[in-house]
């Protein structure tokens, strides 16, 4: 089937671009199960008289394994191929988020939205994303990553108004068997139309004229390649002030607005529905700004571009705190923090590629994106610990802020040490 789609398109465009659009609406159906515990956490309070600081416990964990999970996906998509690492994390989501549906106990919650709903969405993390730039693109890379990494924006666009609203109508059960649906419902086109590389179709990459050469044998334990491409980035310092970087971005994204915004509109008497409106308004800049950053990325300085959007970001987050909560100050928020959201990941994973190369790149981007979870996690557990113990989210917010203004300095610094045993021909960092 992949080999007759290839031939129908061929006349028109690259089947790169169906590869794009099958792990776009991957990623989109994955986001869908990331933001769900956005709408669930004030209805689970409600049901089991569970507070924050327990149901963040579980959101933490997930978030942490959502980048955590990165290196050794993208060693598995190298190892045992990008359809069934993709196909394994679908299949986990729809069983892990339906068994949800019985929960009763937090333990349940972290077992299911902790734990397993960490491992699915992880196998597919942006590593995918930059896996699949790298196999399948050579000119457009940027604007490549940064549709995909707008999955993510488009992904609270599409579910989580209809989702607050049918929690809100319908309780929280019916949300959960939803977003399994929507995972379960990609698997039959991974399966059918996801080929590994363009040789596999007699294609070359896009943008390049020859079809790519067979890849070196590395290994076939996903867990030791994953470790040994560790090895030799983390003795570099770029790999640590990207990781950093990364650190910040995931504490002011997924673990503190993704999981904690909805609660904090709540708390200031706006309603759910409504709150998740605000975030798919995020989306929808979000969706705009992180593929210009794309495109951005592949014409001018990323280390300056990360500069811009790590200092924007972190003062959009402190003005929220005093925006009052009115709908000017919460709309003028969401459209400075929606352009800025995952802006960032266009020009790290074009400087993970410019440093480390090409083979070590999607891996050790998984690495670098683990920081990323580890921040969200810390905001998800650390934002819930600051309301439950202050009532108020206000040092949440002004922490993060300052945290993106030293990760705005840290930008600045990457590609400026010289990178002894970096491979040959990867020293283009020091110019972009």
């Amino acid at each position: 089937m992949q080999q007759a789609i290839a031939r129908l398109v061929a006349p028109r465009f690259h089947y790169g671009w169906v590869v794009v659009a099958l792990v776009f609406f991957t990623l989109l159906a994955s986001a869908g199960v990331r933001a769900t515990p956005g709408v669930l956490m004030v209805p689970l309070e409600k049901a089991f008289g569970w507070d924050r600081a327990t149901i963040s416990t579980a959101l933490s964990l997930s978030l942490f394994l959502f980048g955590f999970m990165g290196p050794f996906a993208g060693a598995a998509m190298q190892t045992l191929g990008v359809r069934t690492t993709v196909l394994f994390a679908l299949t986990l989501l729809a069983i892990a988020v339906s068994a949800s549906s019985l929960m009763t106990s937090p333990w349940q919650l972290i077992l299911t939205w902790g734990l397993l709903v960490g491992i699915g969405t992880g196998s597919m993390a942006q590593v995918l994303s930059a896996t699949i730039a790298n196999r399948w693109f050579v000119k457009q890379r940027g604007l490549v990553i940064g549709m995909l990494s707008a999955s993510t924006a488009t992904g609270q666009l599409v579910f989580l108004p209809m989702l607050a609203s049918v929690a809100e109508t319908f309780g929280w059960r019916p949300v959960v068997f939803i977003v399994a649906a929507a995972a379960a419902a990609v698997i039959p086109f991974i399966y059918w139309l996801l080929p590994e590389r363009p040789r596999d179709l007699g294609l070359a990459a896009y943008g390049s004229v020859t079809a790519d050469a067979p890849a070196a044998p590395i290994g076939r334990n996903p867990i030791v390649v994953a470790f040994q491409a560790l090895g030799r980035g983390a003795r570099h310092r770029d790999f640590w002030l990207l990781f950093g970087g990364c650190f910040v971005c995931g504490l002011s994204t997924n673990g503190l607005i993704g999981t904690h915004l909805i609660a904090a509109c709540f708390d200031q008497g706006i309603p759910e529905v409504r709150a998740a409106s605000l975030l798919a308004m995020m989306g929808i800049f979000d969706l705009v700004g992180t593929t210009m950053s794309g495109w951005l990325s592949d014409r001018w300085s990323n280390r300056w571009l990360l500069f811009w959007y790590y200092g924007l970001r972190g003062l959009s987050l402190i003005y929220l705190p005093y925006s009052g909560y009115t709908l000017y100050g919460l709309s003028l928020f969401a459209v400075f923090y929606g352009l800025d959201w995952l802006a960032t990941v266009p020009p790290t994973v074009r400087l993970t590629n410019d440093i480390f190369g090409k083979q070590d790149a999607p891996i050790l981007f998984g690495w670098i994106f683990t920081g990323h979870q580890i921040g969200a996690a810390t905001a998800a557990f650390g934002a819930g610990f600051i309301r439950t113990t202050l009532d108020s989210y206000l040092e949440a917010f002004v922490i993060a802020g300052l945290a993106c203004g030293a990760a705005a300095l840290m930008s600045l610094m990457i590609g400026r040490a010289p990178k002894l045993g970096v491979p040959a021909g990867s020293q283009g960092a020091a110019a972009s």
